[in-house]
């Protein structure tokens, strides 16, 4: 019913404002009596073999929302009730920003993606803390953090700084963003001296607290070997916990999209599935350079049940989605974990 009759009607309207319009009218549902409830029942899968034990965290079920659906932290409960066994929030910044002009959001249906340039549009890590304070957490929350648009790369470090002493006691795990490609020069703080700065600080500062957090990076498709290599390195020398693989990209090849519409869409990182076969292929590198011994939580292009299988089987322990959200409706966390089950039981 959703791809049939509901998907071709919000794709008349422009993205940005469907997705507002569509989850805030699930937030506002979730106050009548009963129907957070059915909502529950509709879409939640509970099942042991579900269940996964990370970085000191139980999660109900290894299907996530990643960074970027729920940028100011407004959704992560009513995503919870429709069966999502983690929610990623922001990316937050110190102060907030408006992000880039709109258009900054488009659809590409005959690859099942996305572009977005949105930069980083949030109402700062303090307005977060508010949300999260009045609206308690039903499920495990993951802090993205990154710099804001303003602040030179040389002074990013104090960002990120900011963003993690803010955001501390109100998620159960942080992610380092340095791998946005709609912040400009933000990528070149996966060098390895800038990189090695910002996961110093952090791991220090979280060293310090009494019960440190969970700290992982998400990475960018875009590296190659060396640059994934480089980045392990850092990760084994400052300790932190994991990675997520991967981000958005910013290539556009073998896409079926027409070029004129290509053009103006412009700029921006591409999601859904033309990135799913990259994504997987960094989710078992890492898998096979680390013997499985650092956790991966793996992002991009999963549309399908099958697709989610793929970057389990490649080493990834959690996974996420995003533009499987937008194509697929919001059954997919339900459609993934049946499969799982159902897959166990005929092992």
């Amino acid at each position: 019913m959703y791809k049939k009759l509901i998907k071709p009607i919000f794709f008349l309207f422009p993205p940005e404002k469907v997705h507002a319009w569509v989850m805030g009218t699930m937030n506002g549902l979730m106050y009548l009596p009963g129907i957070k409830t059915l909502v529950q029942k509709l879409f939640q899968v509970k099942h042991p073999v579900l269940e996964r034990e990370l970085f000191g965290l139980q999660f109900p079920n290894p299907v996530g929302m990643a960074a970027g659906f729920d940028k100011e932290g407004k959704y992560y409960n009513t995503l919870s009730a429709m069966g999502f066994g983690f929610v990623e929030i922001g990316t937050f910044t110190p102060k907030g920003q408006p992000g880039n002009p709109k258009p900054r959001l488009f659809r590409l249906p005959e690859d099942e993606a996305l572009i977005n340039r949105m930069g980083f549009n949030n109402s700062g890590a303090l307005r977060a803390v508010e949300r999260l304070k009045k609206h308690h957490p039903q499920c495990i929350i993951g802090g993205n953090i990154g710099k804001n648009t303003a602040t030179p790369n040389v002074d990013a470090t104090q960002d990120y700084h900011i963003a993690f002493e803010t955001l501390f006691p109100y998620v159960d795990y942080f992610v380092i963003n340095v791998s946005c490609p709609n912040i400009t020069d933000m990528r070149e703080l996966q060098d390895k001296k800038a990189l090695l700065n910002i996961l110093e600080t952090v791991t220090t500062l979280n060293r310090q607290k009494e019960k440190p957090k969970t700290v992982l990076l998400k990475i960018s498709p875009d590296l190659n070997q060396q640059q994934i290599d480089d980045t392990l390195a850092i990760v084994e020398k400052t300790g932190i916990d994991g990675i997520i693989a991967t981000n958005t990209t910013v290539g556009r090849k073998n896409l079926t999209t027409p070029e004129k519409r290509l053009r103006e869409a412009g700029t921006g990182g591409l999601s859904g599935s033309p990135i799913r076969k990259r994504a997987t292929e960094v989710i078992r590198y890492i898998a096979q350079k680390t013997h499985g011994k650092l956790p991966v939580i793996g992002v991009g292009g999963i549309m399908t049940p099958d697709d989610a299988i793929e970057k389990l089987e490649a080493g990834a322990d959690l996974i996420q989605v995003y533009t499987g959200f937008v194509y697929e409706g919001p059954f997919i966390a339900k459609k993934i974990n049946k499969a799982l089950v159902k897959r166990h039981k005929d092992k």
